[in-house]
């Protein structure tokens, strides 16, 4: 199939940029619908970051799971999301999957995101997390070789390993790795 008979798919989710948000993790475009079992970000159960800030923050892998069901629970998720300061969105607005998933390898971007606008919103933030190859033209496009802004510090620049189960490394290694984000805990 041509790339020009692949349709453009939009982002279905909303920034989540709570007030005083510290930390924005920029992924690179959900999965499809039939793979979430929220819409929120990380939606897809086979992916482990959830499970990655339940063991850093509460020592229990299964903090944000519900019990005896294969979900997430929304609505503590966005709550400890707001509580800690960590904003959500994508590295891109629209996209072609070239393939039938989401893998970052066949997706070509249509729209990137606005970075630097997204930042905008969320004066507070301090760290920009990716995960994504392209995180030397992320890190860029978000500049800090430009004056910070009014009332903003220097952004810190994160790349983390992918917290899909597709990426193989181990999820206690991966909680490691993202612990360096929270000194404290």
């Amino acid at each position: 199939m041509s790339q020009d008979k692949i349709s453009v798919e939009r982002h279905p989710f909303e920034p989540f940029l709570p007030e005083g948000a510290r930390m924005l993790f920029l992924g690179s475009f959900p999965p499809q619908p039939h793979r979430w079992n929220m819409p929120f970000y990380y939606p897809n159960w086979q992916n482990d970051f959830w499970r990655i800030m339940g063991l850093i923050h509460f020592a229990d892998k299964d903090h944000f799971c519900i019990p005896g069901e294969k979900r997430f629970n929304e609505a503590l998720i966005r709550r400890f999301c707001a509580d800690e300061g960590l904003a959500f969105y994508d590295t891109a607005c629209e996209v072609r999957r070239l393939k039938n998933n989401a893998s970052d390898a066949f997706l070509e971007v249509v729209t990137p995101t606005d970075i630097p606008a997204l930042l905008k919103r969320i004066p507070s933030c301090h760290t920009l997390i990716t995960t994504v190859g392209e995180w030397m033209e992320i890190a860029g496009q978000a500049g800090n070789d430009e004056a910070p802004g009014e009332g903003r510090a220097p952004l810190r620049f994160w790349r983390m390993p992918s917290s899909s189960r597709a990426y193989p490394l181990a999820l206690e290694k991966k909680a490691d790795y993202y612990r360096q984000l929270f000194p404290n805990n």
